[in-house]
């Protein structure tokens, strides 16, 4: 793990390293002597900043949250036929992920031990929830099976989506939009009605 050069400390800096560390050793396997020796600062410079470990986790988890739930906002996701905005939806969180996948990684590893593992994970199931309406609308326009049960596929589509986090990692020959094009291809084309 690299550490920090404490004249290039910064909050930012801090909530990097932090997450890079709650990846590798789990969030309650990690303790502030961890992130202290991993920024290379002192315990009492990361609590002149933050109150612990689990405001850093919140602000964490927050950033991967936001940037999903903003996706639900953007014109592509409000507009149009339903199945167009579950491909959107899809694509821009493929995106997103590659993009904060550190952030999301750990997002999609906290397990409701604490109070901001909680919330993180009820917001996980609001996300989820509002992507299930949209493919309710799209079986409902006839774009969708209609033998599909909506649950099972909003879960299955961000199984695939989510599983990223595991085995993804930026490399050349792939870019985001392919990974992208070939998540939705793979699970949209299972889930359009046959013409």
């Amino acid at each position: 793990m690299t550490t920090a050069r404490r004249d290039t400390y910064t909050p930012e800096t801090l909530l990097s390293v932090a997450v890079q560390v709650f990846n590798e050793r789990g969030y309650d396997g990690t303790s502030m002597e961890h992130l202290s020796k991993a920024a290379g600062i002192s315990k009492s410079s990361i609590y002149h900043h933050v109150a612990g470990k689990e405001e850093l986790l919140q602000r964490a988890v927050s950033r991967a949250l936001d940037e999903l739930f903003a996706v639900l906002e953007e014109p592509g996701a409000l507009r149009g036929r339903a199945v167009a905005r579950v491909e959107y939806v899809t694509r821009r969180t493929v995106e997103v992920l590659v993009a904060e996948l550190p952030y999301v990684t750990l997002l999609l590893r906290v397990r409701g031990n604490t109070r901001t593992e909680r919330w993180a994970l009820e917001r996980r199931r609001e996300f989820d929830h509002q992507v299930a309406e949209l493919l309710k609308a799209a079986a409902a326009d006839g774009d969708l099976r209609a033998d599909m049960d909506i649950r099972l596929a909003t879960r299955l589509l961000f199984g695939m989506v989510n599983s990223l986090v595991e085995w993804y990692r930026p490399h050349p020959g792939t870019t985001p939009d392919q990974l992208a094009d070939a998540v939705v291809s793979m699970a949209l084309d299972g889930l359009r009605t046959k013409s």
